[in-house]
C-alpha cells in the first residue's frame, strides 16, 4: 500500500512538444505495484496548455482546481472544479488554462500507455500555431 501526500511526489515538466507551462506528478503507477492504471496529477499554469494530440488509449480526468478548456478537436468545452472528462482512444484533445490560477486535475491512464505512440495534431506541426 502507498499512502503519501501528493506534494511528496516529485513534479516534472511536461516535455512533449506542443506543451507550455505544464507539470505532472506520477502519483501511482506500475512502480508502486498498480497492475492496470496510473494516476497522474497535472498542474497547468495560467496561459499554459498540454499538446493538442491523440493516442490509442483512454484518459479519465477529474478537475481539482482552476479554470480552463478541454479541446475536443477544435471545440472548446469549459473545465471547472468537479468537472469529469472521458477522453476516448484516438480523440484529438488538449487542456488549456484560461484562468488566473493554476489548473490542477487528476488524469488516469492505462499502464500500457508507455508502449503506445502519441500523435501531435497536424495543425500543431508548426510552432506559430501555438497549440
Amino acid at each position: 500500500m502507498k499512502v503519501t501526500p501528493y506534494e511528496a511526489v516529485a513534479s516534472a515538466e511536461v516535455t512533449m512538444p506542443g506543451s507550455h507551462a505544464c507539470r505532472v506528478r506520477w502519483l501511482v503507477d506500475e512502480t508502486d505495484g498498480a497492475p492496470n492504471f496510473a494516476m497522474r496529477q497535472f498542474e497547468v499554469a495560467p496561459g499554459g496548455y498540454t499538446p493538442r494530440h491523440s493516442h490509442p488509449y483512454e484518459h479519465e480526468v477529474f478537475v481539482l482546481e482552476g479554470e480552463g478548456d478541454i479541446y475536443e478537436g477544435d471545440v472548446a468545452r469549459p473545465l471547472r472544479p468537479g468537472t469529469v472528462v472521458f477522453v476516448a482512444p484516438d480523440e484529438v484533445h488538449q487542456f488549456r488554462n484560461t484562468g488566473g490560477a493554476t489548473l490542477k486535475f487528476l488524469c488516469f491512464v492505462p499502464n500500457s500507455h508507455r508502449n503506445l505512440p502519441a500523435t501531435m495534431a497536424p495543425e500543431c506541426a508548426r510552432p506559430e500555431n501555438n497549440c
